[in-house]
């Protein structure tokens, strides 16, 4: 199957509602995720950040991304989309389109492409700005004769930009300017009310990406309200983080290991990369 026709059924999984991905941060998790059945894989900055031993937030070099990416593309069968944060560089128009072209060329289908940070201080992008990069990355997966899943993330509610009585209509205002420059799902992380993703659901023109959180509807509940793909950026990540931190504990304050129901038989995490 090549990238396009891969872009092409991934685009088609939004139809699910919802369409749920597991965030993975290395080829490993990428892996074990495809094993429990996702149907594609998106990657986390935060995790990728931290497994290379930075902080999230635009920390990671573009060509650290596509590494880890590639490995992902690599290891897995399933579509794999990547959070590219603010398209790294400067963020600038040419900077994103020099990520899409390398993600195109090593397979990936889609990028998550975020509206923070701001520029001279502000929390945000002013919205044509971000406009601008959505459009600079389509036409740069067009002229690499590829396809993309442009999925526009904006974070008012994550950064609780503004009054609260004035984040809804921002939010749909922008992800409706990243529609019609070229987007093709909008991401609003940072909201858990029923109601309120609900009236995202209505009145934002296309798909809607969910960020499930604790207090956050289920991923079938938030299907049932409309929304077309359900992500959990570092969670799993940091679940994998806690579990390596309480075996070290256990081993160096106890001098134990744990017991055979607390991880993988060796043989079947090593057949997991087993090369048919």
């Amino acid at each position: 199957m090549s990238q396009s026709e891969r872009a092409a059924y991934f685009r088609a999984l939004h139809s699910r509602r919802p369409l749920v991905l597991p965030n993975a941060w290395d080829a490993a998790s990428a892996r074990v995720i495809e094993l429990c059945g996702a149907l594609a894989i998106a990657s986390t900055s935060a995790g990728v950040s931290w497994s290379h031993g930075r902080g999230d937030g635009q920390k990671l070099t573009r060509e650290e991304m596509i590494q880890a990416i590639r490995y992902m593309v690599q290891t897995v069968s399933v579509p794999v989309t990547a959070d590219i944060e603010g398209g790294y560089g400067g963020g600038s128009t040419h900077d994103v389109a020099e990520t899409v072209r390398a993600l195109i060329a090593i397979g990936a289908v889609g990028i998550n492409l975020e509206d923070s940070p701001g520029r001279n201080g502000e929390v945000l992008l002013a919205p044509e700005a971000h406009a601008e990069r959505i459009r600079a990355a389509r036409e740069a997966a067009s002229a690499a004769r590829g396809d993309l899943v442009i999925n526009a993330r904006t974070d008012v509610y994550l950064f609780q930009v503004g009054a609260p009585e004035t984040r809804f209509e921002a939010a749909v205002q922008r992800a409706n300017r990243y529609r019609a420059a070229g987007a093709d799902c909008s991401f609003v992380p940072g909201v858990i009310d029923a109601d309120t993703i609900a009236a995202l659901v209505r009145a934002i023109d296309g798909p809607l990406n969910i960020m499930a959180m604790p207090g956050a509807p289920s991923a079938p509940q938030l299907g049932q309200l409309g929304v077309a793909r359900v992500s959990v950026g570092s969670a799993i990540t940091q679940r994998a983080l806690a579990t390596t931190r309480r075996a070290a504990r256990e081993l160096l304050e106890q001098g134990t290991y744990g017991t055979p129901e607390d991880s993988l038989p060796f043989g079947e995490a090593n057949g997991m990369f087993a090369v048919s």
